[in-house]
């Protein structure tokens, strides 16, 4: 018995009439002498399209998919309507220049499926989402978890009000503001698109759209990120501002191919979750001391080291905001600039015009700054201008991926920095993990026992060596969850620290060798400084962090110990 497919034959059979179509208009194209365009090629942006309205534009069977500067590029299925010279007429009146295309049928009809996305967005300024005070208190009242997100997500997109995906993005925005998250995630699977929020530096499912729905809501994010709507294969990056209560919160937009529909990822840059003096960072008191030490010298490379999302930034604007004063020059070059400090000289990398940061610290230096912030050395070229700067009387900051401080040595060496001048360019290098903080309101203490008793007592002789009067409680914390902690049993992050300060014995042993993370790390022991375990452990006596955390941001074996 033959079996049919009609799902694959209906498509095999659209196919081979868009093929047709476009075989049809490009015949045309030859008669009328006008250029052919398949526009499926061409990246048509919203704004461009919106210069026609859409009635005018199906009644014309054109529509706007280019502008050049005063040229514009109008695309049309047939120069014989009635409309198109009315159309024509109206753009060169508005001081355009037009240039007619013929297209296909078919690829008219998607393009015109802009005007459906479009037809969410609001009319506001471009790359600011516009929410009130009164919508954004409504959010923080109601949302006092990431359940509530979801409760009210849904409700909306019940409503079946014709702009309820556009009210999804801003339920969306502001519940990410008022749960205080990191980042929003939008994941296509097979059968929907989930949402997720990054709270505390944890992932958690939030709620989840049909795929008809997330289109609409796609197009909504893309139009408020000012990235193109119908480009759908290639990454695109772009950023809008949240206007909340008379803040700006940047919102950066990364959006992918994915294997059923695009993917996004919105990461907050709040103000207010990044504006956090040097004394709440986490660092111990004797760190606390050495960094105050540190800072205070007129010249010399203090470096932050870790991976994405360890907090770097953060410790570097703390540090900055520690020393702005009217007497002191502080220029950054950054990317992006991720929070705007008064009194400072922000600079924000841009590629396409030549001002990364090899060239942006380069011209920080001849504008005679006392402190100089540069976003991340990647490379010999920065490297160079940063440990010269460094040597001839500059305070720089700046960071570097390594995965623990005294791996920053072997890094500058890796990158081509000459050995002998590393000890006397660098005062100190850090590294750093964030830990979530144990909720106050539903932490329980409780006995450790395994393998996380094990580990203090591993820990426990090298740290009461640094540290004669620590105190060592007999049972210590762990989360439970309520509603407080959105049932996380965490509230808010803190760092945990270690760094390699260059004395006589870490640079003596540069300039022996090209030395191995182990080796400056023994060499730095007498220096009495924690590394990341032995000082998240410390905040776990504390009662601030659990073993869970620690063991999630830096493991507990190969401990320095």
């Amino acid at each position: 018995m033959i079996e049919f497919n009609d799902q694959n034959s209906e498509r095999s059979l659209d196919e081979f009439r868009r093929q047709e179509a476009s075989q049809l208009a490009q015949i045309l194209s030859s008669r009328y002498g006008i250029p052919y365009i398949d526009l499926n090629l061409v990246i048509i942006d919203s704004s461009v399209i919106r210069m026609i309205p859409e009635p005018v534009a199906r009644e014309a069977r054109a529509v706007v998919f280019q502008l050049d500067g005063h040229t514009a590029r109008v695309a049309i299925l047939t120069p014989n309507t009635d409309r198109l010279p009315a159309l024509t007429s109206e753009l060169e009146r508005q001081g355009y220049q037009v240039e007619l295309y013929l297209t296909s049928e078919f690829a008219l009809e998607k393009a015109w499926q802009i005007y459906h996305e479009v037809s969410y967005a609001r009319a506001e300024v471009a790359g600011v989402m516009a929410v009130s005070d009164e919508t954004m208190q409504k959010y923080v009242n109601e949302i006092k978890s990431i359940a509530d997100v979801k409760l009210i997500i849904e409700g909306a997109l019940k409503s079946g009000d014709v702009h309820a995906n556009s009210t999804v993005v801003e339920i969306m925005m502001g519940g990410a503001v008022a749960t205080n998250v990191s980042d929003v995630h939008i994941e296509p699977e097979k059968e929907e698109v989930r949402l997720r929020y990054r709270l505390d530096g944890v992932l958690q499912d939030v709620a989840s759209f049909s795929h008809p729905h997330y289109r609409k809501i796609l197009g909504r994010i893309k139009l408020l990120a000012g990235v193109k709507l119908n480009v759908t294969k290639e990454a695109q990056d772009g950023r809008f501002t949240i206007k909340i209560q008379g803040i700006d919160v940047e919102v950066r937009t990364s959006i992918l191919p994915s294997a059923y529909a695009e993917a996004v990822v919105m990461r907050i840059l709040n103000p207010k979750s990044i504006s956090v003096p040097m004394e709440e960072l986490g660092m111990d008191e004797h760190l606390y001391a050495i960094m105050q030490d540190m800072i205070s010298k007129p010249n010399g490379l203090i470096l932050t080291t870790g991976p994405t999302g360890s907090g770097k930034t953060t410790t570097l604007y703390a540090i900055l905001k520690k020393l702005r004063s009217p007497e002191v020059k502080i220029i950054t070059i950054e990317d992006p600039i991720e929070y705007h400090l008064d009194g400072i000289s922000q600079t924000q990398v841009d590629h396409d015009k030549g001002y990364d940061f090899h060239n942006g610290l380069r011209a920080a230096v001849r504008q005679d700054p006392d402190v100089i912030m540069v976003g991340e050395i990647r490379d010999n070229e920065t490297a160079s201008v940063a440990i010269d700067s460094a040597l001839t009387g500059h305070l720089v900051f700046s960071t570097l991926h390594t995965n623990s401080a005294a791996g920053a040595i072997p890094r500058l060496i890796d990158i081509g920095v000459n050995p002998k001048i590393i000890g006397s360019a660098l005062n100190i290098a850090l590294a750093q993990r964030l830990v979530r903080k144990l909720c106050l309101n539903c932490r329980q203490e409780y006995t450790p026992e395994g393998k996380e008793q094990t580990f203090i007592e591993r820990m426990l002789p090298e740290m009461q060596r640094l540290r004669p009067d620590l105190v060592i409680p007999n049972m210590v914390f762990r989360s439970v969850g309520c509603e407080k902690c959105t049932f996380t049993g965490y509230k808010g992050r803190i760092s945990i620290y270690e760094g390699i300060l260059m004395d006589a014995a870490v640079d003596t042993l540069i300039k022996e060798g090209n030395p191995s993370e182990r080796e400056i790390k023994e060499a730095a022991l007498p220096q009495g400084i924690f590394d990341m375990r032995q000082d998240g452990l410390a905040k776990v006596f504390k009662g601030i962090t659990s073993i869970d955390e620690i063991g999630r941001a830096v493991g507990l074996t190969d401990a320095r110990v």
